[in-house]
Parts: C-alpha cells; sequence; structure tokens
C-alpha cells in the first residue's frame, strides 16, 4: 500500500519537533475501522483492515512516506504555566490531501514514550480510545468542528492507570495538531524564528487569504479568533463540555480535540463540572467562553513579536483583535440558540426569549437534549404534543407561559410550521454522546464486549433522526447510572 504523504510540519525547522518512530506493540487486533473517513482521506479501507494496515495503526510499521515525529508545545494547564509539554503519548505520522483537497493530518495516540512523556509510558488504555472514537464521530455527526477517530486498534498488552487495563491506540485525523501551546512553547524560550515559522505554517494551512492582508499575522490571529468564537458557541448549543480548555488542547484549526474528561449535558445546569480534575470549576460549561477568551489572550501575546516592529503597536493591534472576540461569539451563540427556537429571521429580543428557556430549564433541571427536540415538534398552536415539552419540567405553569411567549413570536415568523419542525429537527439532535452510554461502552469494551461500542457509535452517526419516545437512546440516566465526574485517562 502506497499512502500519499505530504509532509509539510516534518519540513518546518526541528525544533518543533522530535523524529522518532513508535514503540511495537505485541498482538495488534482491529476494534474499529471509519471506512467512510478512509474513503475521505483517499485511503484504502480494505488494506487498512488487512495484517499490513493493523501493524501501521499500532505503530508497529509505516509505509514509505510516512514521517513520524512528536510535537513540541507548552501551554496553561488549570491556569498554571507548563513550560514544557509536548506530545507525550502520540505521533504525527503524515499529513494527506484529501479528495476534497483538505490536508489532514494522521495521528497515533498511545504509540508509545517520546521525549515528551515526562517519565510516563506513552500508552493508552482501551477506555480511553473507545471514548474519543465515540464522542469525536458523534461530534461530527453533530456539525462541529472535530478531529475524527480514524479507527481504534487494541495492542494485546496491559497498562497500568488506576488498575491493569487493556491497552489500544486511536488513529486520529486532523486538518491539524498546531494549538494555542505550539506558540507558546517558543514564546517563552524567545525562539521568535521558529513562532514566525510556526505562524507562517498556519497561515498557509489554515488561512491562506491572510497572506495578502496588510498585517498577514494579525489576519491570521483574526481568523483564530473567528473559528474559536464559532466553536465554543456551537458546544454549548449542544450542551458539550470540554473539561479540560487548556491553553495546550485549543487548535488553530478550530477543531475540537482531546476528548479526555469530557462530557455532555444531561440535566441543563450552567455551572456543571464533569472533570475529576477541575476541582474549582474553571472549565464548567458556562464558563466556556470565557476561558476561549483567556486562551486566545495567551495566543495573542505570542504573536505579539510578529504583528508590529513597534511592541507598543503590537500590543495595541492584539488588544483590538481580542475585543473582537466577544462580538464573534455573542453573533455566533445568537445564530445558534435562535435557530435551536425555530427563528429564521432572528430580531432583538429572541436570544432573551431562548436564556429565558434555559433559566427555567436550570430551575427545574430540565434535560438539555430532551427539552429542545421536544420543542422541536410543536405547532404554532396548543396540541397534545406540548405535554412531551411540558412533562420535561416540574413547574408546567412556567414553561406553558414560556410557550406562549414562543407561540406569539412564531406569528412573526414567514416560515410554515412544516419548514420550521424540519430545520428544528435539524439542529436539535434526538440523541447525543450520553455519558453513562459511553461508561456502559467502555464497562463492556474492558470485559470483552465491543458490541455496546459499536451499536453507540453507529447510532450516533445519525443524531437527527425521529426516534421512539422509549427508545434508550434518548433516555436520561437512571438515578444509579448517573455519571459525576469523568476522567483524563493518561
Amino acid at each position: 500500500m502506497t499512502i500519499h504523504f505530504d509532509n509539510s510540519y516534518a519540513r518546518l525547522p526541528e525544533q518543533l519537533f522530535t523524529r522518532q518512530a513508535a514503540a511495537p506493540v505485541p498482538d495488534p487486533t482491529l476494534v474499529r475501522l471509519n471506512e467512510p473517513l478512509a474513503g475521505e482521506l483517499g485511503l484504502d479501507a480494505d488494506w487498512l483492515a488487512s495484517p499490513d494496515g493493523v501493524a501501521m495503526l499500532a505503530g508497529n510499521s509505516f509505509p514509505d512516506g510516512a514521517a513520524p515525529l512528536s510535537m513540541a508545545y507548552a501551554g496553561h494547564q488549570f491556569g498554571n504555566w507548563v513550560p514544557q509539554l509536548g506530545d507525550g503519548r502520540a505521533l504525527l505520522i503524515g499529513e494527506v490531501v484529501d479528495v476534497n483537497g483538505e490536508r489532514r493530518d494522521i495521528q497515533l495516540k498511545g504509540s508509545g514514550p517520546t521525549p515528551w512523556s515526562r517519565r510516563g509510558d506513552g500508552r493508552a488504555a482501551l477506555g480511553p480510545v473507545l471514548r474519543e472514537y465515540i464522542v469525536s464521530e458523534a461530534m461530527a455527526a453533530l456539525a462541529v468542528p472535530t478531529t475524527r477517530a480514524l479507527a481504534a486498534v487494541t495492542t494485546g498488552e496491559y497498562v497500568i492507570r488506576e488498575d491493569r487495563l487493556p491497552g489500544g491506540v486511536l488513529t486520529r485525523v486532523a486538518a491539524s495538531h498546531i494549538r494555542v501551546g505550539t506558540f507558546q512553547y517558543f514564546f517563552a524560550r524567545r525562539d521568535h524564528e521558529a513562532v514566525r515559522a510556526l505562524a507562517d505554517h498556519v497561515i498557509d494551512r489554515h488561512d491562506p487569504d491572510a497572506r495578502n492582508a496588510d498585517n498577514p499575522f494579525a489576519a491570521m490571529l483574526e481568523g483564530a479568533i473567528a473559528r474559536q468564537a464559532r466553536l465554543i458557541a456551537r458546544w454549548l448549543s449542544l450542551g458539550f463540555i470540554h473539561g479540560v480548555m487548556n491553553t495546550d488542547n485549543m487548535t488553530l484549526s478550530g477543531e475540537t480535540i482531546d476528548y479526555g474528561p469530557c462530557a455532555f449535558l444531561d440535566e441543563y445546569d450552567p455551572q456543571k463540572v464533569f472533570s475529576s480534575i477541575d476541582q474549582f470549576g474553571r472549565y464548567a460549561y458556562g464558563n466556556q467562553p470565557s476561558i476561549g477568551h483567556w486562551n486566545l489572550a495567551n495566543l495573542a501575546q505570542s504573536l505579539v513579536p510578529l504583528l508590529d516592529a513597534d511592541a507598543d503597536k503590537a500590543v495595541e493591534t492584539a488588544k483590538e483583535l481580542l475585543e473582537g472576540y466577544g462580538t464573534a461569539f455573542a453573533n455566533a451563540y445568537a445564530a445558534e440558540m435562535t435557530a435551536k427556537i425555530g427563528i429564521a429571521t432572528p430580531r432583538d429580543g429572541d436570544v432573551t426569549l431562548a436564556q429565558d428557556l434555559l433559566k427555567l430549564m436550570a430551575d427545574d433541571a430540565a434535560d438539555f437534549t430532551n427539552t429542545f427536540r421536544a420543542l422541536s415538534g410543536l405547532g404554532r398552536d396548543a396540541g397534545n404534543a406540548d405535554d412531551d415539552f411540558l412533562d420535561q419540567f416540574v413547574e408546567r405553569d412556567a414553561a406553558s407561559g414560556w410557550l406562549s411567549a414562543w407561540r406569539t413570536r412564531l406569528s412573526g415568523e414567514k416560515r410554515d410550521d412544516a419548514a420550521r419542525i424540519a430545520a428544528m429537527k435539524a439542529t436539535n439532535p434526538a440523541i447525543i454522546a450520553r455519558n453513562h452510554q459511553v461508561e456502559a461502552a467502555i464497562g463492556a469494551g474492558y470485559a470483552g464486549d465491543l458490541s455496546i461500542f459499536h451499536a453507540l457509535t453507529e447510532a450516533l452517526a445519525d443524531p437527527f433522526a425521529d426516534r421512539m419516545s422509549d427508545d434508550p437512546l434518548t433516555q436520561p440516566p437512571a438515578p444509579d447510572e448517573v455519571v459525576h465526574q469523568t476522567f483524563c485517562g493518561t
């Protein structure tokens, strides 16, 4: 098999990465191959599922043209500066240009120790591999910019975490793996040549129009700000909590990356935290927009040497661009939330109407996904279907009052009910990767039963389709199924 690699990152200055091979595993076995994604990448799915293909997916061998390397980066973790992080358990094995002409990274996670492993084993347990496969592909189906899962394999060996666990390797695909922390690493070392080389690479890869701007690096920063604003607004619209928004987990491409202690809300609570390591709620659901701004401020600081030869002017440029984040996020959030309540022609007061619903949901701990999905099926006139919506609330009278206000607002819309309902159902999913279902798939996977993992992954590929009201995938967790904490898995 020949993979037509074109490894642009490997052509950058060598202080940006370390070239190395993966650590072989004894018995790689394919768990799941994402055949549609393989097709997008122009890769032969049959070969990837063959023994030679599985050997590559496990890191035991690479085809000609691969350039395996681990990337250098730093980052603020929970607000604390860590000057050296890097790919401690991952290798970028190469880049391909997909069938749409887009450049994509192919990376192995769990491929063994690297110079950045900080005395870790560089491996991954099977559970985090299954979690990232499930959730990243669910996010892709929900139209969220995200890294993708090409394959998952078991390794035939065990890793030691909180227990002795089967090992796995995830093959991850991304528009790139360049992070805010990648820029921070070199800025902190005053290696401005590396910062410039990295910024030029980002412009070529993600912001080619910036090359023609009066200040290409300012235009690049503006693009990164816009992408993050849209991404976080999309997260909020789906009840998603990233869980660990460190600067080393924010990409310049605007894709969601690193599905460790991530989770979706069941009951709506803007202060909800799942991550076991987020003891003070820094990355709570409702804090994500402000953390996005904080992270982007660190990116802007790293780019100051490039923004202007005059340091004071460079700082002013960075500040002006960062001020645009609030507007960009507010606009993106307004578009998401007005679409969720069926408004095609937004006007003043519509976001407040959506937020009034969220407040009622928070007061009654209403299920985030099921409330918006139930709303999606309602007509302009009251009917029996109203109960599906009202049943999400304890205070039905208050929810009924909101419905009346919503219907009054709909009277100003030109779309008929059928078109609006179809649009709302294409915006508000019937199913999400609920935490208890993901945990059930992981637990069964550790016990050797991957059927739940496969069934869940396949169902989540079509999240907007109508489902029966008693479908288990639409149900919130029972009291004994509630997931209170999620874990990174490193």
